[in-house]
């Protein structure tokens, strides 16, 4: 007979669900613990990609999705109308101020509308933003604070700032200010739009774009309808109206954009690749196959021990269609209550866990704990599905099992197709290692579920420990250095007038621990080399079109054998800095050789520490030619006509040419790498060391452009006080770098890797260890009447209890060594994958998580089913025996 009443079935369903109460509450925290790892997971990444984010925005200055930079009017006027632009904002660039104090900050002044100030973070939490046709200014607590001035309402501060290149001093009353974010780089004083206006004019400018092609331009930042192709659609706004944004040469529609990089997605879509999805989808297998593992284990198990059950509805008519409909259906059920459980709790979970992750990154990122719908919408879904694709395999095995075979059916006879005969007896460990055969499919399971949060852990602990410090700080080579502000700003060129004096260096030396130290005098003056054209072409063609380079190769000075004039960049450096260079051929010390005359080429290196060698044109013995200049002159490139470079008319083009000028010859001693902060800190043209003697003979100049020390570990702390006191308090124009402040960057970034994998191996973990709980309960209660009759036959308790320990010692020490063999198969992968994604990272194998679980493990496969023993025992083996099938 075929049932074919679904209601019946959902009623049988329900009922036969209410009788396994036990094994209920077994699937509902399985269920729930899937959930709850989707759900704290997925809440943690949210929450840190969001705070990311917001970091990133802080970092760039705003959250507006891209910009037209330097429009005019007319060109504003027409593009924001553009249809796929939902909101634009206008800023006007007037000017920054460079003097103390503003040193050590960068501060621009200009006008915003309501709009775009709010989109850059300039909210005043007090008063407001500049009213029309007043002197009114609104500006942060930084810059109140650099000026001296009380933030209250009313107040006038006067601020001196160039304007394209002039100097002008302006008072302004204060109308509001908000609070300072040490994240933003820039710092800002809006005006009110008629005030700009009244600057420009004043200093020549008028409606027009100033000299620099920054000041007094329309900057249109704009909000689109998404943030996934944010290039592609400011690229089609241009073409909607004529303009382009690949060269300035191919016309004068050109418009220069900017790209918030800010944004996570759009970043994630313009550049991901094969290795990004692969550790993506790996990452979401592993979680899913997590899950998979405990409820599979659970409703097999459960079907396991159902099965005279099912074989007996199949005997009054129950189709396998029905029986599977049976456990999908209380699988839904029990979902319904463990999926919203799970999520709770995870949710709970990720709220506590996020802020302590984020806070291992030193305040840049702001504690935000995402709430978005996705979390709890993304982990129910995943949940469900892991249910669904649990339960199919069981509900197969219930549909294909005939009334005869489970009536007879005790775990793992149906797979038993051989009888092996023991030559020598049998034994505890023999009897347990043969009744984990029986069922294979369980104890593969259960094992590769424990193998999984092990193996997870060990690769965590590799990832971390391979974050190599001496990599990170390859860069950072001196404990301190010290230097003018402008030095370690982003954007500024080093110049004589922002040299160290004598009086800060003797100061820094007098200072107590400091082991050793040198000077670094910098290029004051103009210095030139002579290339070959293709070089010339290669440096240049970065950045240049052909037209722009055959431009510029016909105007640019030449000597005697057609060689090129560029200008290049010197270093004259004491032997402490000398040898902290790293050689790739050569030797420096040919350097220190009293009166001659050599130096060494800078080549340049990637992120990984590879040397570039088509970096520098210059080799090992070449002779290089360098012009000390001390006076250009300046040209009509047309007419020849010598001009006076103080009364050069704005629409006069002009080239210059030495004119007078020392040509010296020296010898290349050796090809070098620079660590970064030891360098100029930008880059454009070849660069050259001698030795300081060397350099202030020849160059005729001593300006120190920082000196770098080393200090004992002892003295670190004073020196550290000592430099906050005289570059905040004493000489508030200098700055300096220490690598301490670096080596702490590096711990907190590893440390958060190391507790979010710790996190998630804990989860994970929970899981393996509730498959185990749950084969161990399962399998001892479902031979209950087996081992009843083993004690009937003679067996001991003692003896039983032993079979069982062993039992669980093959699953726990069996879980050891899989994730063992899994973690030397999966190292060197894991290597490749990493070093590609971080230049830092230095593959280190270790088995100490391994190590230190093992022992875990194995009091978990004694304690684990002795305490289900004695349970199942309290029940004599008489009362066991009778029990019916």
């Amino acid at each position: 007979m075929n049932v074919a009443n679904k209601k019946c079935i959902r009623q049988l369903s329900m009922k036969s669900m209410k009788a396994a109460r036990t094994r209920n509450l077994i699937a509902i925290l399985a269920i729930a613990l899937t959930a709850l790892l989707f759900t704290s997971l997925f809440t943690v990444l949210l929450s840190i990609n969001h705070s990311v984010q917001q970091a990133n925005f802080r970092q760039t200055g705003g959250w507006a999705h891209g910009t037209f930079k330097y429009l005019t009017h007319e060109q504003f006027d027409e593009i924001k109308t553009d249809p796929l632009i939902n909101q634009y904002g206008l800023r006007r660039f007037v000017g920054t101020p460079d003097g103390v104090p503003f040193n050590k900050s960068h501060v621009e002044i200009g006008y915003s509308d309501a709009m775009q100030a709010h989109w850059m973070y300039c909210n005043p939490g007090e008063g407001r933003l500049p009213a029309e046709g007043t002197n009114e200014a609104a500006t942060d607590m930084r810059v109140l604070e650099l000026l001296g001035i009380e933030p209250v309402l009313g107040n006038k501060f006067t601020m001196t700032f160039d304007v394209d290149g002039i100097e002008i001093t302006e008072t302004f009353v204060l109308s509001g200010w908000w609070k300072y974010d040490e994240a933003i780089v820039a710092n800002h004083v809006l005006i009110p739009h008629s005030r700009a206006q009244a600057i420009f004019d004043q200093v020549g400018i008028g409606s027009g774009i100033g000299k620099d092609g920054m000041t007094g331009s329309w900057n249109m930042d704009v909000m689109l309808g998404s943030s996934l192709q944010i290039e592609q659609d400011l690229n089609k706004i241009l073409t909607n109206y004529g303009y382009q944004n690949e060269s300035r040469s191919l016309g004068d529609n050109y418009i220069q954009i900017g790209v918030n990089w800010g944004y996570t997605g759009s970043q994630l879509a313009d550049n991901i690749d094969p290795i990004t999805v692969i550790a993506i989808i790996g990452l979401l297998l592993i979680i899913v196959f997590t899950g998979y593992l405990i409820i599979y284990n659970v409703f097999q198990i459960s079907v396991s021990n159902d099965i005279r059950f099912y074989g007996l509805l199949k005997t009054i008519g129950t189709t396998g269609r029905q029986l599977r409909r049976i456990i999908r259906q209380q699988a839904l059920v029990l979902s319904i209550i463990g999926i919203p459980l799970g999520l709770l709790i995870g949710y709970w979970i990720g709220i506590k866990l996020t802020p302590v992750i984020l806070s291992r990154l030193n305040g840049v990122v702001e504690d935000a704990v995402s709430a978005s719908p996705l979390i709890f919408i993304g982990s129910a879904l995943f949940a469900l599905f892991t249910v669904m694709i649990s339960c199919r395999r069981p509900g197969r095995m219930a549909a294909r099992v005939s009334p005869i075979e489970a009536v007879r059916y005790s775990e793992g006879t149906a797979y038993n197709k051989t009888i092996r005969k023991a030559q020598s007896g049998a034994s505890l460990p023999g009897m347990a290692w043969a009744n984990l055969g029986r069922n294979r499919s369980k104890t593969a399971i259960t094992v590769a579920s424990l193998s999984l949060a092990v193996l997870l852990l060990n690769m965590t602990v590799t990832f971390t420990n391979g974050f190599d410090m001496d990599k990170y700080l390859a860069n950072v080579v001196s404990d301190f250095i010290v230097a003018d502000s402008s030095y370690f700003q982003t954007g500024n060129f080093w110049g004589g007038d922002r040299a160290l004096s004598e009086e800060v260096l003797s100061s820094l030396e007098s200072q107590s621990g400091v082991e050793a130290g040198g000077r670094v005098y910098g290029k004051s003056s103009p210095v030139e080399e002579f290339v070959t054209e293709d070089y010339y072409r290669a440096l240049y063609g970065k950045w240049n079109d052909k037209e722009a380079l055959d431009r510029a190769v016909t105007f640019t000075e030449k000597n005697e054998e057609g060689l090129l004039a560029e200008r290049v960049q010197l270093y004259g450096m004491e032997r402490y800095v000398l040898d902290k260079l790293r050689v790739l051929q050569g030797d420096l010390s040919k350097l220190h050789e009293p009166g001659g005359r050599y130096v060494a080429a800078v080549y340049s290196d990637d992120d990984y520490g590879n040397a570039k060698m088509d970096s520098h044109w210059a080799k090992l013995g070449d002779t290089v030619t360098l012009r000390y200049v001390e006076e250009y002159e300046y040209y009509d490139p047309k007419s020849g006509k010598i001009l006076d470079p103080d009364n050069i008319p704005d629409d006069q083009p002009y080239r210059h040419r030495a004119k007078n000028y020392q040509d010296i010859d020296y010898q290349v001693a050796a090809l070098i790498i620079i660590p970064h902060s030891l360098s100029y800190r930008y880059y454009g043209t070849d660069e050259f060391i001698m030795n300081d003697q060397r350099f202030i003979q020849d160059s005729g100049t001593s300006n120190i452009m920082y000196y770098a020390c080393d200090v004992s570990d002892e003295r670190t702390g004073d020196m550290e006080a000592f430099l906050y006191d005289l570059t905040n308090e004493q000489m508030r124009q200098l700055d300096y770098e220490s690598k301490s402040t670096y080596a702490a960057e590096f711990d907190s970034f590893r440390n958060m890797f190391l507790m979010l994998g710790g996190v998630l191996s804990f989860i994970i973990g929970l899981v393996g260890v509730l498959n185990f709980l749950n084969a161990i309960l399962t399998g001892i209660i479902t031979r209950r009447r087996e081992l009843a009759m083993l004690q009937s036959i003679g067996m001991t308790g003692k003896q039983l209890k032993a079979m069982l320990t062993w039992e669980g010692l093959y699953y726990a020490l069996g879980a050891v060594a899989v994730s063992l063999l899994l973690s030397i198969a999966a190292g060197p992968l894991l290597s490749n994958v990493l070093a590609s994604m971080f230049w830092f990272f230095t593959y280190r194998f270790t088995v100490l998580p391994i190590l230190s679980v093992a022992p875990i493990f194995t009091v978990l496969g004694i304690v684990v089913p002795l305490t289900v023993y004695r349970v199942v025992s309290k029940r004599s083996v008489v009362e066991r025996l009778r029990e019916t099938e």
